[in-house]
């Protein structure tokens, strides 16, 4: 087995594209399913948010097999030839392309492949926040954390994808108990209102409109609250949860229903949610600026597939951004978490050596369980002998020092051979590991 992944994110890919190769929740455990019908597939977890679409996969790469004590597999050598991995890439790529319908010579142009120690290192730190827009931003944790579960209880994350991804979690609580990299509240969210007081000079006297009741949006009442906005309307499909969120911030909550008639009286409009079509068109944001007398208006659409029509931003006194467009706002706030991440890194990096180390020692049990086995069986067969030279009446002491040579010279006899051998062959190298292994000293 071996692990690989194959991922577009914020970095190499547009919000365009990665819209197209989203995986909404409702779909999420029959692609997980699907991902490990493919061949050579053991196991997968799909990470899919509005920044990244990551495929993690266990595939099996051909080699000498590990078990535990139940005999379950639990890893194996994990080498692979260039071309094995290109094919690894180009069936995920296929895969993914066929799946959303989308080309997949444009995929291949935007996309990552790591495998083995790169997979778990490129892991820690998305799960640490080091590979988000906003750097230690915390929800990526707990959306990793959402898309292990749903993986684990379909029984697609077993041995392998569960080892790494409960070591991405451990790394990720040591890096958030022992830097500063989650101080200073720095998210998508507090971007937003940030992006806001540039543009508004007063936020106390403005009236926003949230669209959605995810952990997202209550970040933005929460930042928005705390700048003074007391005049805050959330809506969402479900009008409970609506209801639920607003009660926390003293807000209102309506249906989606209710967003035209709301939106007039909307000086900030910030959107997030799981829909696939746009919940806010050109014609609507139109009717709303005129009733408003052509009062600004900013939109903030922090969703992926997008909740906001891209022509609203031709409107005249409607200021659109998208997760991309405020890259620039989230950057200057992440200045004062640089000492931080690099200090993570350092965490990182244990972290991974740490989880090579287990797996090397994981790649042991075979060979000791054979070894163990090959002895007990010259054991076995040297004390029948004794026991049968006893019973002719041969003297104790003659069959004990019988039995100690003879299981000497069987254990050490294959050994000895391929000692010689690789002497004669100039194997300095297995020598002197021979001498560490038997501690035969200098």
């Amino acid at each position: 087995m071996a692990l690989v992944l194959l991922g577009i994110n914020h970095n190499t890919a547009n919000v365009s594209l990665r819209e197209q190769v989203a995986f909404p929740p409702e779909k999420m455990a029959d692609a997980m399913q699907r991902v490990t019908a493919l061949e050579h597939v053991r196991e997968a977890v799909i990470v899919s948010t509005c920044n990244r679409t990551e495929l993690y996969v266990d595939v099996d790469l051909g080699g000498p097999v590990a078990a535990d004590a139940e005999g379950t597999v639990v890893s194996q050598d994990q080498g692979a030839d260039p071309e094995r991995l290109q094919f690894e890439q180009h069936k995920l790529l296929s895969w993914l392309s066929q799946y959303h319908g989308v080309d997949v010579a444009e995929l291949s142009t935007c996309s990552y492949f790591h495998w083995r120690d790169d997979v778990i290192r490129h892991l820690m730190r998305v799960a640490c926040g080091l590979d988000s827009m906003v750097l230690g931003e915390p929800q990526i944790l707990g959306q990793i954390k959402s898309a292990y579960a749903v993986a684990k209880e379909l029984g697609v994350a077993r041995a392998e994808l569960s080892r790494a991804f409960q070591e991405a979690f451990s790394i990720a609580k040591e890096v958030r108990t022992d830097t500063a990299i989650g101080e200073n509240p720095v998210s998508v969210a507090y971007a937003a209102v940030t992006l806001a007081e540039q543009i508004f000079s007063d936020l106390g006297s403005l009236h926003a409109l949230l669209i959605g009741a995810g952990h997202t949006i209550e970040l933005v009442a929460r930042h928005l609250t705390d700048r003074g906005v007391r005049s805050i309307v959330v809506a969402n499909r479900t009008l409970q949860n609506a209801v639920k969120l607003g009660e926390k911030f003293g807000a209102r909550g309506v249906l989606l229903s209710d967003i035209p008639e709301e939106l007039e009286r909307a000086d900030i409009v910030v959107s997030s949610t799981n829909s696939q079509l746009p919940l806010l068109g050109k014609g609507a944001v139109e009717r709303a600026i005129k009733k408003r007398r052509h009062k600004p208006m900013l939109l903030v659409d922090l969703a992926v597939p997008r909740d906001i029509e891209p022509e609203v931003g031709q409107i005249s006194d409607a200021y659109l951004y998208s997760v991309d467009d405020i890259r620039d706002v989230i950057e200057d706030n992440v200045k004062s978490r640089a000492l931080a991440a690099e200090q993570a890194s350092a965490i990182i990096e244990r972290g991974v050596e740490e989880y090579l180390r287990q797996l090397r020692a994981l790649n042991a049990v075979a060979t000791l369980r054979a070894f163990r086995e090959k002895a007990d069986q010259t054991r076995q067969l040297e004390l029948e002998k004794a026991l049968k030279a006893l019973e002719k009446g041969m003297p104790a002491e003659q069959v004990l020092e019988a039995l100690a040579r003879s299981i000497t010279n069987k254990l050490i006899h294959a050994p000895s051979v391929q000692m010689k051998k690789a002497s004669a062959e100039g194997r300095e190298d297995l020598m002197r590991l021979t001498q560490e292994l038997f501690e035969l000293g200098e």
